[in-house]
């Protein structure tokens, strides 16, 4: 597991990506603040400027505060539980996701991820 922190609007929550291709591409942008935008009212989304490595799967049950991608380059925060039919390639998630979707806002929010 790699340690990260992700910081949402004054809010910081530890936050561990598996240690697998897809993650170590990731961290290896980080810090990084990127503006995310609002989608379905349970998700946050960023398409990243470059490609990361996939190893996508049927996932099912989603859960606040897990980090997916979608694709090979949509960076996706999760703030809500639900069931998914989509495929994505997990990174990792939030140690505590309590009070997220109040951190994060209605529309676009500025999210930071960085190593710990």
């Amino acid at each position: 597991m790699i340690a990260i922190t992700v910081k949402a609007g004054n809010t910081s929550y530890p936050a561990y990506l598996y240690d697998n291709e897809s993650s170590r591409a990731l961290v290896s942008r980080f810090p990084m603040t990127i503006s995310m935008g609002e989608l379905n009212g349970n998700e946050k989304y960023y398409y990243l400027p470059q490609d990361l490595p996939t190893n996508t799967e049927a996932i099912g049950n989603i859960h606040s505060g897990d980090l997916m991608l979608f694709g090979s380059d949509c960076l996706v925060l999760f703030y809500e539980d639900f069931r998914t039919s989509y495929r994505y390639t997990k990174l990792g998630y939030l140690e505590d996701p309590s009070g997220l979707a109040a951190a994060l806002g209605r529309g676009n929010v500025n999210v930071t991820f960085e190593t710990r």
